[in-house]
């Protein structure tokens, strides 16, 4: 009896990619180990038999692979009066949005595009758990980059754009899929409005959205990005947008490309593609990219578009709302602690990558560039009332300030950091540095934008390696030690506009203690604003606390003086809490 397991992969193809598909299908066989079964699907609407001959015969040369086509036409002809597409039958893009209906044998599936290779063994990838995601899935490394394109996933579909994923690469939860209705929802969504900047990939993101299982970088690496991974880490490169190797000699990564295709029958064809490019062909891409970048930007401004759409008609986003019901969860177990939010994943900070403090030029540079984007970036959301500080109270608490400090504020939002800048520069300090503990994972796995922030805007990430933490507690103590700043969430986790104070751990406190600084508590209060948001939420308007400096007491030893600091902070919060709210502080814990 074969126990191998089944590694279910589906492609979307068409006559003409079936070339670029091959190199794809060889880079797998190459690199997928032999203790599993591989099932190859092509979806399509008609290739041809001698096309597929050529498929079959690649895939022949081993017996744990297989490879069937599959006309989709007859499905197409079904749900013809449900898609108002034009030209759906050739509209290969939409075809993985019928999978789950179309397998119920499978629980899970992994989808490629075919302009990808393969260099890691896909069963690895199959492998990860979705925990009940909808899709495992990569962050889009070009929307992080590009600006243009994060605005237009903020603006439009309503996405943070660290949180928009490449449909080209994707793990399918199918069994998910099926149980919430996928396809009538996207049938219900593509009757409302036509996406037309990356169509499927928007309809995914838009009905995926805070269900998806975010998976390492390494797995869909983007060879037009500007990301960057070890190349003996990746396991996949995606040739996407105009990053073609067939047709462009200087692509990125594109050598990774030419060793697998060398390896394909049709590798004559594939030149050919190359040597008969011709300036007008070769316009045309770069026509097609501007026009790709206008629509972007019509599509911005578009009274009709989807994001001014909900807003108009009041409707909340069901992620949202999901995020707040495991918020109340959370909440009555008392798991104060636990993320609710689903970050990209993180890979392990070693002490060779990171120099906490760096003093080059080439890196004071960065700082100053990353800065300088970071102000541009929050004055566009304070004009676009994406922040709003209505006040800040008790601002002589932090221009008062001798030393450096500890400074702790309650978490509930992914941004809120720039909150805490603004009270920064309200103090006067100038002159004093301010710097952030971060998540690991923030600083080695978040691409583009944020990424940029998150390495380069004086952040101190933990790490989960021991030798890498003893470099990040010198660097706080010696920060601390110079007069600046250190903000710590002390809450240990991020609960979206959650308005109570969490209880606190321990580690700002023993900051303070050991580098003989006061922490100051800094807490934000919120009320909604007559202002929408993306998930057809009210943006908050923060009024923002300084209370106190908690100074270490003489005579006490770390670990009394810590313990005394963090109850004088929780007692600090909760009279901030009860006094701007007038109710008491009560949790809705079942104990």
């Amino acid at each position: 009896m074969d126990t191998r397991q089944i590694i279910p992969v589906f492609f979307a193809c068409d006559e003409n990619f079936v070339k670029f598909m091959m190199v794809t299908i060889r880079s797998m066989m190459d690199n997928a180990s032999k203790e599993n079964e591989y099932r190859l699907y092509v979806l399509n609407t008609g290739i041809s038999e001698e096309r597929q001959q050529r498929v079959q015969d690649l895939v022949a040369e081993r017996d744990d692979f297989s490879v069937e086509f599959v006309d989709v036409t007859p499905y197409l002809t079904e749900l013809k009066s449900k898609l108002p597409l034009r030209d759906y039958y050739s509209m290969t893009t939409y075809y993985r949005l019928f999978i789950p209906d179309l397998y119920p044998e499978y629980d899970k599936i992994v989808y490629l595009d075919s302009d990808v290779v393969v260099l890691g063994d896909i069963a690895e990838f199959y492998s990860y758990d979705l925990q009940g995601c909808y899709v495992g899935a990569i962050p889009d490394q070009l929307v992080g980059q590009l600006d243009v394109f994060g605005r237009y996933v903020e603006q439009v579909l309503g996405v943070d754009r660290t949180l928009y994923f490449n449909a080209g690469v994707l793990i399918m939860n199918c069994q998910s899929l099926r149980d919430t209705g996928f396809l009538n929802r996207f049938v219900e969504l593509v009757n409302t409005y036509t996406f037309i900047v990356a169509q499927d990939q928007d309809y995914l993101n838009v009905i995926c959205k805070n269900k998806i299982k975010w998976l390492p970088v390494c797995w869909n690496l983007e060879a037009s990005s500007e990301m960057e991974v070890p190349e003996e880490e990746i396991n996949l490169i995606h040739f996407n947008m105009a990053a073609k190797p067939w047709k462009y000699a200087d692509c990125a990564l594109g050598e990774y490309f030419w060793r697998y295709a060398e390896r394909v029958s049709v590798i004559d064809e594939i030149r050919a593609v190359r040597e008969n490019l011709t300036e007008e062909e070769m316009e045309v891409d770069e026509e097609t990219s501007r026009q790709l970048f206008q629509i972007c930007e019509e599509e911005i401004v578009k009274e009709d578009n989807y994001l001014n759409i909900r807003k108009r008609t009041g409707e909340k986003s069901q992620e949202r709302l999901d995020v707040m019901e495991r918020i109340a969860q959370l909440e009555r177990a008392g798991k104060f602690d636990v993320d609710v939010e689903q970050d990209p994943p993180g890979k392990e900070l070693k002490p060779e990558d990171i120099n906490y403090l760096p003093r080059r030029t080439y890196s004071k540079l960065k700082t100053r560039m990353a800065y300088y984007l970071a102000r541009k970036f929050m004055n566009h959301m304070i004009a676009e009332k994406q922040l709003i500080v209505k006040e800040i109270r008790g601002i002589e608490n932090f221009s008062n300030l001798q030393s450096g400090a500890v400074i702790t504020m309650n978490h509930f939002n992914a941004l809120d950091s720039f909150a805490a800048q603004i009270v920064y520069e309200a103090s006067g300090h100038r002159k004093r540095k301010f710097y952030r503990v971060i998540k690991e994972g923030n600083y080695t796995s978040f691409p583009g934008f944020y990424g940029v922030l998150m390495r380069n805007c004086n952040t101190l990430p933990l790490s989960s390696n021991k030798e890498t933490m003893k470099k990040f507690l010198a660097a706080v103590d010696k920060v601390l030690r110079a007069g600046h700043f250190v903000l710590v969430y002390p809450e240990q986790s991020m609960w979206w506009n959650y308005r109570k104070p969490k209880p606190l751990k321990r580690g700002a406190f023993n900051f303070a203690v050991k580098s003989n600084v006061p922490v100051l508590p800094i807490f934000i209060t919120m009320e909604d604003s007559d202002v929408l948001d993306g998930d057809g939420f009210p943006v908050q308007e923060y009024t923002i606390h300084v209370g106190e400096p908690i100074y270490p007491q003489e005579g006490l030893g770390n670990r009394e003086n810590s313990i005394r600091m963090l109850e004088e902070n929780e007692r600090v919060w909760k009279e901030i809490y009860e006094d701007f709210y007038g109710i008491p502080l009560e949790y809705n814990t079942v104990k």
